[in-house]
C-alpha cells in the first residue's frame, strides 16, 4: 500500500500492480482520510437545510404525521442559528411550509423557529405522493440561495404512485451535485427502490425508521451529521496515459456509491468526480482502470488520483502496472480490492434476491439470496447477515438456504434498504 499525508488529509492506494503477461484491467481502492486539524480550519460556505416531510393521506396512520412532526421540529432545533433552512410538505404536489416564498433566505433564528413549528402545527395528512415534485421545489430553494452548502432531509412512508418514474429520473438528474440527500422510510409501506434512487444519486444516506416514535432521534442525528460537514466539496481527479479508460469509479466505504457517470473531463486523458462535502472522516473508493499492455518486466505509470478543494490539490497518490510472467504474483489479489468487491455482489445479491422473492421467483430468490448469505459470511459484515437470517433460514449442518415462509415487510425493507452500507475490511488475522 502507498500513501500519502499533506494538509490535514491522507491518502492511501492499495493494489496489486502485477499483471499477467497481456493484462490490461488495473484494480485499486484508494482510502482518503480528512483530519480533525483540516476540519477545523476549513472555511465552510453558508449552509442551507430543507427538510422535505411526507404528509400524505397515509400518513395518517400508526402516529406516523404527529411523529414526524415532531422530528421536523427536533431537527429545527438542531439548526444553529445563521443556517438558512426552509420545510416542504409533500403529497401530489409540493408546498413550502416554511418561509412564505422561497426566494427568502430564512435564516435560523428564536423567532424563525417559532414560526416554523406554528406553521407546522397546521398541517393535516392527505393526498398523495409525488417525490419528483417534492425534489423539484427543493431544487428551486436551493437556486434561490446560490453559494450555499445545500443538505435537505427526506421522510416518505408510500410508494411514489402519483408521478412516472421517468418524472422522478429526470427530476434527479436536474437535482444531482446541487444539495445531499438523506432520505428515511417510516413503517413499512414504502418503497426501498425509491428511496435507494434518490439517496445515490444525491449522495446522501437511507435508512428505514420502523417504530415512528424513533424519528425524532433520527432527524436530529442526521442534523448534527449534515452541521459536521465543515470542509466544502473536494474533488477526486483522475490523470491516465494516452489509450488508457477509467472503466469504474465506487464509492465502497462507508456506502456504496457509484460516481463512474458524473465524470467531468478537465483535459487531456483528465476527468474529476465530485466526493461531496466532508467532516473529519474516511472513505474509500474502487477505480478500475484499462490500459495498454506493456512488455513484461516493464514497470507503467496507469494513474495519478489527486483529491482536490477547489484548485488546490490536497493529497496525490500513483497507481502502477507492472507486467510479468509469475503468476504467484500476477494472481494475488489486492484483500481490500476482494472485499470491497464483494460487498458490491453482496448488496446486488441482496436487491435482485428479494426482487425475486417479490415476483413469486422462488428459485433465483433462493440462489441469490444464498450467495448473499456466504458473502456477509466472507466479508464480515454480520449486520447484514443478521437482517438476512429475517429473510432466509440457514441449515448450518451443510449450509442450505431456505426461504421464510413469512417475512415481516419492516424486515425486509431494513434488508433491502441497508445493503448499500457496506463493512470495513477486518485487520489481517482476525
Amino acid at each position: 500500500m502507498s500513501s500519502a499525508d499533506n494538509a490535514g488529509i491522507s491518502i492511501a492506494i492499495d493494489q496489486n500492480e502485477f499483471l499477467p503477461e497481456d493484462g490490461n484491467v488495473v484494480d485499486a481502492v484508494l482510502t482518503v482520510t480528512t483530519s480533525d486539524a483540516l476540519a477545523v480550519a476549513a472555511t465552510p460556505p453558508p449552509r442551507l437545510e430543507i427538510l422535505i416531510i411526507d404528509i400524505s393521506g397515509s400518513m395518517a396512520g400508526q402516529r406516523k404525521f404527529e411523529n414526524a412532526r415532531a422530528a421536523t421540529k427536533a431537527a429545527l432545533a438542531e439548526i444553529a442559528d445563521g443556517t438558512a433552512f426552509a420545510i416542504i410538505a409533500g403529497t401530489d404536489t409540493a408546498r413550502l411550509v416554511y418561509p412564505p416564498k422561497p426566494s427568502l433566505a430564512v435564516q435560523a433564528n428564536p423567532a424563525n423557529r417559532d414560526s416554523a413549528r406554528r406553521a407546522l402545527d397546521n398541517l393535516r395528512p392527505n393526498g398523495g405522493t409525488a417525490m419528483g415534485t417534492w425534489l423539484a421545489l427543493a431544487r428551486q430553494i436551493v437556486a434561490s440561495n446560490p453559494g450555499t452548502q445545500a443538505h435537505a432531509i427526506l421522510l416518505t412512508d408510500g410508494k411514489n404512485e402519483h408521478e412516472k418514474p421517468e418524472q422522478l429520473a429526470a427530476e434527479l438528474d436536474r437535482c444531482e451535485g446541487l444539495f445531499v440527500c438523506d432520505c428515511r422510510g417510516v413503517g413499512a409501506d414504502w418503497a426501498a427502490a425509491d428511496v435507494h434512487k434518490i439517496s445515490a444519486k444525491l449522495s446522501g444516506s437511507a435508512d428505514i425508521v420502523a417504530n415512528p416514535e424513533n424519528l425524532s432521534a433520527d432527524f436530529a442525528a442526521m442534523m448534527r451529521s449534515s452541521a459536521a460537514r465543515v470542509i466544502p466539496e473536494l474533488t477526486l481527479r483522475v490523470w491516465t496515459p494516452a489509450g488508457a479508460k477509467v472503466r469504474i469509479v465506487k464509492q465502497v466505504s462507508p456506502v456504496l456509491e457509484d460516481l463512474t457517470g458524473r465524470r467531468a473531463d478537465t483535459g487531456a486523458q483528465v476527468g474529476e468526480y465530485p466526493l461531496s462535502s466532508w467532516a473529519a472522516e474516511e472513505r474509500e473508493y474502487h477505480l478500475q482502470i484499462e490500459v495498454d499492455p506493456a512488455p513484461v518486466g516493464r514497470e507503467k505509470l496507469v494513474g495519478r488520483l489527486s483529491v482536490l478543494a477547489g484548485d488546490e490539490v490536497l493529497g496525490q497518490g500513483l497507481v502502477r502496472a507492472v507486467w510479468t510472467t509469475d503468476s504467484s504474483l500476477s494472481t494475488r489479489i489486492s484483500s481490500r480490492v476482494a472485499h470491497y468487491t464483494g460487498q458490491v455482489e453482496l448488496a446486488q445479491a441482496v436487491q435482485e434476491g428479494l426482487a425475486a422473492r417479490r415476483a413469486g421467483d422462488t428459485a433465483t430468490a433462493t440462489a441469490k439470496l444464498k450467495r448473499a448469505v456466504e458473502l456477509a459470511a466472507a466479508s464480515g459484515h454480520d449486520d447484514t447477515a443478521k437482517l438476512l437470517r429475517a429473510v432466509v433460514e440457514v441449515d448450518p449442518r451443510d449450509g442450505t438456504v431456505r426461504l421464510r415462509g413469512h417475512v415481516g415487510a419492516a424486515e425486509e425493507l431494513a434488508l433491502d434498504i441497508r445493503s448499500t452500507k457496506t463493512a470495513r475490511v477486518r485487520p489481517e488475522g482476525a
